[in-house]
């Protein structure tokens, strides 16, 4: 797939991506199109250069690295979006610009510790996963909502020990819903996380919380709806997986 081909591809998402904010009172510019390029390689994703596309989002260190190796920084931000586990934590401060999957306290004071001991990478901005599915299946901190009892006051809790950590810049919350056929049916996976988000800037305001990074190549008009600002899309703009 060539860039002209690309570029169509990014339009009609975008066009969608304006018309589902203006269903919610938005401006489609507040939503950020992140490009998921895992399994696709460096020589498919360089034709995204000159599109309009500046974020890129990968879910596993190892094939993330041959690729930032190979494209560089520049114009990209990198984003993890895949689980990520405390022994790779330092990887993935050498390597990307934002991580969507902190979803455990341990991982985040791994990741300020490491980024303490490099100061001139500077604060890493994050987003904490949240499993508002509640699926085995799923990492994230196991929540619904702020109604949900001894599980929110534990999270409220956890959430203001990494608010308080030096080097890490929480800035918002990431879900992965679940895999249907109707995206209405993930309308409250959505919702949940924007509501779990407003809370947070009550009783922990010292933090932006801007960030809903939520919504994939089959539902990111629901998500955008209700308040999507990072839209992770993959097959939609790159085809299907190698």
């Amino acid at each position: 797939m060539n860039s002209e081909e690309l570029l169509v591809r990014l339009t009609a998402i975008r066009d969608r991506v304006t018309v589902a904010a203006e269903k919610s009172g938005r401006n489609g510019e507040e939503v950020t199109v992140i490009a998921v390029t895992k399994t696709h390689p460096a020589t498919t994703v360089a034709h995204l250069y000159g599109t309009g596309v500046t974020d890129l989002g990968e879910n596993r260190i190892q094939e993330a690295s041959t690729k930032i190796d190979e494209l560089g920084h520049d114009p990209w931000r990198w984003h993890l979006i895949g689980s990520l586990q405390s022994n790779k934590a330092a990887q993935a401060v050498r390597m990307f610009d934002v991580v969507h999957s902190v979803d455990t306290l341990k991982l985040a004071r791994r990741l300020d510790r490491v980024l303490a001991d490099d100061p001139e990478r500077g604060p890493m901005r994050i987003l904490l996963q949240v499993n508002v599915a509640d699926e085995a299946s799923k990492s994230g901190f196991d929540l619904r909502g702020p109604g949900d009892g001894e599980r929110w006051e534990r999270f409220l809790g956890v959430v203001r020990e990494i608010a308080a950590l030096p080097n890490l810049v929480p800035c918002g919350l990431m879900t992965v819903a679940p895999l249907v056929d109707d995206p209405e049916q993930v309308r409250p996976c959505f919702r949940a996380l924007a509501r779990i988000r407003d809370a947070l800037r009550e009783h922990v305001p010292d933090r932006d919380w801007r960030e809903l990074s939520m919504g994939m190549s089959n539902d990111f008009e629901i998500a955008v709806e209700e308040g999507a600002t990072l839209v992770r899309i993959g097959r939609a703009i790159l085809g299907a997986r190698s």
